[in-house]
């Protein structure tokens, strides 16, 4: 079962994705439009990235960082958003400081390239 498919079956139709006051766009695009007051909308988005799946496994840190905030930051772009910050979701199965260390100057390069802060997030540790 594809992305989309398994949105529409599983959650597109649920209660909790229904919308309200406040969603100007909900549950189906890859950017949800918020809107906060009037005339205003805030486009959020968050895209995984797996090993194995999304990137090869062995990848070069740097680059990788640079394509995680890249591929959220595409989203926002298509939808003509003027991205402020941005959050970072991390699971790792070890830690390794040079790869984080890698991985974080590629981060900070495109979040600089990009005008953007990183503000909080969440690290796990999972295989």
């Amino acid at each position: 079962m594809g992305e989309f498919e398994l949105i529409r079956q599983f959650f597109a139709a649920a209660p909790c994705a229904q919308g309200g006051e406040g969603i100007a766009l909900g549950i189906g695009d890859d950017c949800a439009l918020l809107a906060p007051g009037p005339g205003e909308q805030l486009a959020i988005s968050t895209d995984t990235l797996v090993a194995g799946v999304h990137f090869p496994v062995v990848s070069d840190p740097f680059l990788l960082g640079q394509r995680s905030l890249a591929v959220a930051a595409s989203d926002l772009a298509a939808m003509g958003a003027t991205p402020l910050a941005f959050t970072l979701a991390l699971t790792l199965a070890e830690t390794d400081p040079d790869w984080l260390r890698d991985y974080a100057r590629g981060l900070s390069r495109m979040a600089r390239q990009c005008g953007l802060t990183l503000v909080g997030g969440d690290t796990t540790r999972a295989p």
